[in-house]
């Protein structure tokens, strides 16, 4: 019988933005995860600690980046970041990462430059389970014919960012 993970020194929090209220989790070594409310893979309560009472020195910079970011005053974002996740997921997740601002790629073209030209579908997979939505940029990935293909958070929500983004016209 294997026991449930519980994160002691982990903490969370709500945040209201324009596109919704996401839930900003931490720990000591940094952002874990940041997740649309009743987002599809949204994480069990286990995984999320204790709300955060007061200040948090991760969660409070993460939630203005993210507001910044939201407003379009920020272009990215500069915090310690400690998703988990198997080795090929931290892969994919490296790789979204580094997709600039303002233009999108594909589940194909991810594959590739992994090295691992025939597991779109792994990487479909390793994306839908980003646990850092927006801030490791999954929204940018879209369908070999450039359509808004899955998104955990909504496809709305997904052409909100890529339009406040620019990688599509209004």
């Amino acid at each position: 019988m294997t026991t449930a993970l519980h994160h002691p020194d982990r903490a969370h929090r709500l945040l209201g933005t324009r596109l919704g209220t996401y839930l900003l989790a931490a720990d000591a070594a940094g952002l874990v995860g940041v997740w649309r409310q009743d987002q599809k893979h949204f994480p069990a309560t286990n995984r999320l600690g204790g709300t955060a009472e007061g200040p948090h020195a991760v969660l409070d910079e993460a939630g203005v980046q993210l507001l910044a970011y939201l407003a379009g005053d920020r272009d990215g974002f500069e915090l310690p970041l400690a998703p988990e996740g198997t080795p090929f997921q931290r892969a994919v997740w490296h790789h979204l990462a580094s997709i600039p601002r303002g233009t999108t790629t594909t589940y194909g073209q991810i594959a590739r430059a992994l090295d691992r030209p025939r597991a779109a579908q792994a990487v479909g997979a390793a994306v839908g389970s980003n646990p850092l939505s927006i801030v490791v940029p999954c929204h940018r990935v879209v369908g070999r014919t450039g359509a808004l293909t899955g998104y955990a958070g909504g496809i709305e929500t997904k052409q909100a960012l890529l339009l406040l983004e620019g990688a599509l016209l209004a």
